[in-house]
């Protein structure tokens, strides 16, 4: 019988594969994006360092349904302005190991619309 990998070991080792050439340094931290069933989490990550400098959710801003696009745009909103505020104007996007569709796009757009450039 032929075992099928699960969706999630498969996004897992396509993140693995990102970020061997994605890294994020002090003038260009990494983006990275996290997507459950019922939310969406953001962190803005200096690799060098090892520090979260920004970080937003679904969660943290309360949204009554986070697992869908319009929380994604909602958070994709509230993580640009938290990196305009911390000046940070450039990142690197890290979609981790998920496909740049649906809610994944959603929060990259709205990013890109309120003053992050990637």
């Amino acid at each position: 019988m032929i075992k099928k990998e699960s969706s999630n070991d498969m996004r897992k080792r396509r993140h693995a594969r990102i970020r061997k050439n994605v890294s994020g340094t002090t003038e260009c931290p990494r983006l990275n994006v996290f997507r459950s069933n019922n939310g969406i989490f953001v962190q803005v990550i200096d690799d060098t360092t090892g520090n979260t400098l920004v970080s937003s959710s679904s969660i943290a801003l309360k949204l009554k349904n986070g697992g869908n696009c319009e929380a994604a745009t909602a958070v994709g909103k509230d993580i640009a302005e938290k990196c305009v505020k911390a000046k940070i104007k450039k990142v690197v996007f890290d979609r981790g190991g998920n496909l740049y569709h649906g809610r994944v796009k959603a929060l990259a757009e709205a990013a890109r619309e309120n003053g992050l450039e990637f």
